[in-house]
């Protein structure tokens, strides 16, 4: 990817392509490390703040030791 955005890609026309060109490592070096700072930012905000908001409800339930689950079942 790198060489391909160095060089180029071939060019039938034979126009002059060099304008259209953006160099690879400051543009989209830099909005993808933004990207990916953005995205870990958001998981980790939304992990810290809701914590069991995709947990299994089930799990808030407290334990009765006297009572065997109903999908618990001798065989």
């Amino acid at each position: 990817m790198l060489y391909l955005h160095q060089t180029g890609s071939n060019n039938p026309l034979g126009l002059l392509s060099s304008l259209d060109k953006l160099p690879f490592h400051p543009f989209f070096t830099i909005k993808d490390v933004l990207g990916f700072c953005i995205t870990i930012i958001l998981f980790i905000s939304f992990i810290l703040i809701e914590p069991y908001t995709l947990g299994d409800p089930e799990n808030f339930i407290p334990a009765n030791p006297l009572v065997t689950p109903v999908h618990i079942q001798p065989e």
